[in-house]
């Protein structure tokens, strides 16, 4: 039988896609007043896996990932995800976005995005949001999956997530270490 039983705190992380380079820093700022301070942010990275998204954004499109320093509960990817749509309608034209956010949550073993689409590997989590479960992370390296996103398959991609599962191994270690701090004799 299993028990039951809290998970661990997972790394918040965020792609944000915009054709607009001058609004990465204001969306920014608005993500960690929500979130809290950012303690990794990806350079500039290019977006050309797809031309789905230029009617709608125009092209070229750049992206840039964020990693927040405070961890958070699995179960708040539902409200992150309407938080961050909030502030995709803050910055839109019209009925036309100008930026696109994709918060997800890190653990040592995966990479789960948020979605308002259903899909046949999705999982509902509530709010109208689904978990997307992007990459697996075993044999010391990520590991795409059948729908994994084409950006997030790459390699620039990667390496930022690679360094932001670092710091979160590095977080789970510093909070266990005071939930069980040893006496030195």
């Amino acid at each position: 039988m299993s028990t039951p039983g809290l998970p661990d705190p997972a790394k918040l992380v965020a792609g944000v896609f915009t054709a607009r380079r001058d609004l990465f820093e204001p969306v920014a700022r608005d993500l960690m007043e929500r979130f809290g301070s950012a303690d990794l942010i990806s350079p500039w990275l290019d977006f050309d896996f797809t031309t789905y998204y230029a009617r709608e954004f125009g092209s070229p499109l750049y992206r840039r990932m964020l990693c927040f320093r405070d961890l958070i509960g699995q179960d708040d990817l539902a409200g992150i995800k309407r938080l961050t749509n909030e502030i995709e309608l803050k910055y839109s034209s019209g009925r036309l976005r100008q930026v696109n956010i994709d918060p997800g949550y890190l653990l040592r073993e995966r990479f789960v995005l948020a979605t308002g689409k259903n899909f046949a590997h999705r999982i509902y989590i509530g709010q109208g949001i689904y978990a997307d479960l992007t990459l697996l992370y075993y044999d010391k390296a990520f590991q795409k999956l059948p729908w994994t996103y084409p950006d997030y398959a790459d390699e620039k991609i990667q390496t930022f997530l690679y360094q932001a599962r670092s710091r979160y191994v590095i977080d789970l270690k510093t909070a266990a270490e005071a939930d069980n701090p040893q006496k030195i004799i």
